[in-house]
């Protein structure tokens, strides 16, 4: 199988970000750069709150901060090459180079930030922490890469917790 330069990959937590939301969520057919958003759909965001099982979760600084580490560790693990991140509230962007297909890349990064989080007693091992999909982006060429890395690092307002390999922890150039 031919590998893209990288993907970009997105995934919410759980709850967060409903379908039909006023603030602008994306499906399958809504999800490529360009495409306009789902248009606000209070009955589909109700209908969708019903469905819940579980309170919807956020990321606070300190569980951001454990998420940020566990990406950082899941690619050194496995030989990949993290080029952004950026762990927010209520969303995680990554932009990552791997031989292997995006979904796992997404499942590994779930399942150990998972991990991590109850090790560090922030919740119990049945808390709902992520949505069950998310957004698997095939990068094929270096422009696109740079245009993904930038809108992870500077594109989503006020900066929380950034991996930027430009980058030291206190945010000077190295």
């Amino acid at each position: 199988m031919d590998y893209p330069m990288a993907y970009f990959i997105t995934f919410s937590c759980y709850g967060t970000w409903l379908h039909g939301d006023e603030a602008g969520s994306v499906d399958r057919d809504h999800n490529l750069p360009g495409t306009p958003l789902l248009a606000a759909d209070p009955s589909r965001v109700a209908a969708e709150r019903r469905r819940m099982t579980q309170p919807a979760y956020a990321l606070d600084a300190p569980r951001r901060r454990v998420v940020l580490q566990t990406l950082e560790e899941v690619c050194q693990q496995r030989g990949w090459d993290l080029l952004a991140a950026h762990v927010r509230a209520r969303h995680v962007h990554v932009v990552v180079q791997a031989p292997t297909a995006p979904e796992r890349v997404m499942n590994d990064f779930k399942s150990y930030a998972s991990r991590n989080l109850n090790r560090n007693g922030f919740d119990t091992p049945d808390r709902k922490r992520w949505a069950r999909h998310g957004s698997t982006r095939y990068l094929w060429d270096e422009k696109s890469v740079q245009n993904a890395v930038h809108y992870v690092l500077y594109e989503q307002g006020e900066p929380m917790e950034v991996y930027d390999p430009n980058r030291d922890r206190e945010g000077a150039a190295p």
